[in-house]
């Protein structure tokens, strides 16, 4: 284990290498522009799912033929308002979007009791639970393209690669210093490239 890994464990800081990629905000995350797009209108759907189920909850559960579940809905609608504020607002939506994905699976086991008993709507959860499949897939497919992203090379590993030349010495260094090399006088190779002391002597 490495001294500064050693060094966290003793601080009792957590270490984010440990951590899942889905669950880790980096901003030198690069995604693709449309990984990038999709990732914010995922947020703006948060917003407004969650702007519907906070003011429609009962109205949702009455539909759904589970009227006891409403509180439980509106509590979803904070929970989507949250993500969507904070998929919005991260330099790096990646946590936010894998919490998307949570909360999908949340709503999945809190919709399916419904397809249970004598609900009369039982159609109803089926088309609900359809729509939740289908956002939970785009939510998985986006939370993957974000966590797999490339990296920005840090500033200073940029900086450095850019003031190299590939020589040990610079330029002013090395001028004149072959000067004293004498090759030997076996050398083979055309009359042109033979060293004009050699060609004149």
């Amino acid at each position: 284990m490495s001294d500064a890994r050693s060094q966290r464990h003793r601080s009792g800081a957590p270490d984010r290498s440990e951590l899942p990629n889905y669950f880790v905000s980096d901003p030198r995350r690069r995604p693709d522009p449309a990984t990038r797009e999709l990732a914010r209108g995922l947020g703006w759907f948060s917003i407004g799912l969650g702007l519907t189920e906070v003011t429609c909850g009962g109205a949702i559960a009455h539909w759904l033929g589970m009227p006891r579940s409403a509180p439980i809905i509106r509590a979803y609608g904070v929970r989507e308002l949250l993500q969507g504020v904070g998929i919005l607002g991260a330099r790096d939506p990646t946590p936010w979007i894998s919490a998307r994905v949570v909360g999908d699976a949340l709503d999945i086991a809190t919709v399916l009791p419904g397809l249970e008993g004598h609900n009369p709507r039982k159609d109803n959860v089926l088309i609900a639970l359809a729509a939740l499949a289908g956002v939970t897939a785009v939510d998985m497919i986006c939370a993957r393209n974000l966590s797999d992203a490339p990296l920005t090379p840090p500033e200073k590993v940029k900086r450095d690669y850019r003031r190299r030349s590939g020589f040990r010495r610079g330029a002013a260094a090395m001028r004149g210093a072959a000067r004293d090399f004498k090759p030997p006088p076996d050398i083979i190779g055309p009359e042109a490239m033979r060293p004009w002391a050699l060609t004149n002597a």
